[in-house]
């Protein structure tokens, strides 16, 4: 007897990340913080001055001008700097770099924060092609054998049909075409699109009509209504790259803007020769209107890392036409500046903190911190018992809110382990005693001080 099993989806991955749970600032219309808004918690100071370089920066505001978050550790820098670029929109490129990572062996930290600072820059570009599109209702397939051996047949070429609501149209189309469709397992039946300049074929959902009447729906896959209209039209396809994307693409100079999403390995230096020609080709393209600058988010997290010849280097590039919004962030007060014998407030130029937006961001009140971490817990999908909640909230006050919201998924796990699904004081204090804060830390190094090495 004929069974059909059904097949079980398996489990989407999704990972929790540190500011996973950030929506945007949370502020009304009147730039006015929330106490409780996405994700965000306290901070009104620096999430009301955030929401104004929000505004400014969509009225085009913000040009030679940089960010400088500063305040001590876990105060939620990061978190708004990830706020901000959520409150510019979807497209909005968001770049993260520690001050440590731009010394590298292979490239000049020059150029590691070029890179960082074009990928923070993203250009949509709209792009008119002529295709063939329709559901797929021939598809015969010529073979021949192949070249070096007899007896395996290769595709040579091949008769398809394509159908709209509107008419059908046969093809006969090469063996590169061919292949694509078959690594790509189009059959009968799928809905189509086929690129005239480039062959490019693109396996668009399975029909509707064919689905209907001959197949059970697989999973995941929700048909698609037959297109209408003729089988050969014009499409507009809108790409969202970056200038650095492009400026790899023109330094490999393979030419043709589909080779960006087909081929070629990463160059490392990029000469300053294909940049200039990049930002001109884009500047012609938003002449031609035909393409749309969508300035980004740079964020760069530890900025005291950097030395005197990194901040005269970015100092130049905030002056550039194309350049993001360049967020700093730093927990340090008064330091050197590296590369030099001079201290200055968070180790960097005065020149360039005299060209800065400066927020600063504060400590967490008690009831802040209770409020950050019930927003943690649901993220990370821990339940909590109030006595629980409190003991957290005790611990992240005279610890730190970071230790304290590290401590929910190993407590989660502990009370996953005595077959229970809601973490109460108990599993808390359990898992402080195996897990040391800072100030633990710091007195284990000094009592074991002489048995541990230098």
């Amino acid at each position: 007897m004929a069974s059909i099993t059904p097949v079980t989806p398996s489990k989407k991955f999704a990972r929790v990340g540190a500011h996973s749970h950030i929506r945007g600032l949370g502020l009304d219309d009147k730039l006015k913080a929330k106490p409780v808004a996405d994700g965000m918690v306290g901070q009104t100071e620096a999430r009301e001055a955030a929401g104004i370089i929000v505004r400014m920066i969509k009225a085009g505001k913000m040009a030679g001008r940089a960010i400088l978050l500063a305040g001590p550790p876990g105060t939620g820098k990061t978190a708004i700097a990830v706020a901000i670029a959520r409150e510019l929109g979807r497209d909005v490129p968001f770049i993260t770099l520690s001050g440590s990572e731009i010394y590298s062996s292979e490239l000049k930290k020059t150029e590691v924060l070029m890179q960082a600072i074009r990928k923070a820059i993203g250009v949509r570009l709209h792009e008119t092609r002529k295709v063939y599109e329709g559901e797929l209702t021939q598809f015969d397939v010529r073979t021949t054998r192949h070249p070096y051996n007899p007896y395996q047949q290769v595709p040579e070429s091949a008769r398809i049909t394509l159908t709209t609501k509107s008419e059908s149209r046969s093809f006969n189309v090469g063996s590169s075409i061919v292949v694509s469709m078959l690594n790509q397992g189009i059959r009968v039946g799928d809905v189509i699109q086929i690129d005239a300049e480039t062959g490019r074929v693109i396996r668009l959902g399975r029909s509707e009509e064919v689905a209907e009447k001959y197949e059970i729906a697989g999973y995941g896959e929700k048909p698609i209504p037959r297109p209408s209209g003729p089988v050969e039209k014009e499409k507009e396809f809108v790409y969202v790259v970056t200038l650095h994307d492009l400026d790899q693409l023109h330094a490999q100079s393979r030419g043709g803007f589909f080779s960006l999403l087909f081929g070629g390995g990463e160059t490392k230096e990029i000469d300053p020769e294909v940049r200039r020609r990049v930002d001109e080709y884009v500047k012609q393209r938003v002449e031609e209107g035909t393409a749309e600058i969508i300035p980004g988010v740079f964020f760069l997290d530890d900025v005291s890392m950097l030395d005197i010849e990194a901040f005269s280097f970015l100092s130049s590039v905030m002056e550039s036409e194309l350049a993001p919004i360049i967020i700093f962030a730093t927990n340090r007060g008064m330091t050197t500046i590296r590369g030099t014998d001079l201290q200055a407030p968070h180790g960097m130029p005065l020149d360039l903190l005299d060209r800065l937006l400066i927020i600063n961001t504060r400590l967490y009140r008690e009831d802040e911190i209770r409020e950050i971490l019930k927003i943690r817990a649901n993220e990370e999908e821990v339940n909590l018992t109030e006595e629980a909640l409190g003991y957290l909230t005790k611990i992240g006050a005279e610890t730190s809110l970071r230790y304290a919201v590290q401590l929910l998924s190993p407590a989660a796990e502990k009370a996953k382990a005595e077959g229970r699904s809601i973490v109460d004081k108990e599993d808390i204090e359990a898992v402080k005693e195996l897990f040391s804060d800072v100030r633990k830390s710091v007195e284990y190094v000094k009592q074991y001080e002489e048995y541990l090495l230098r």
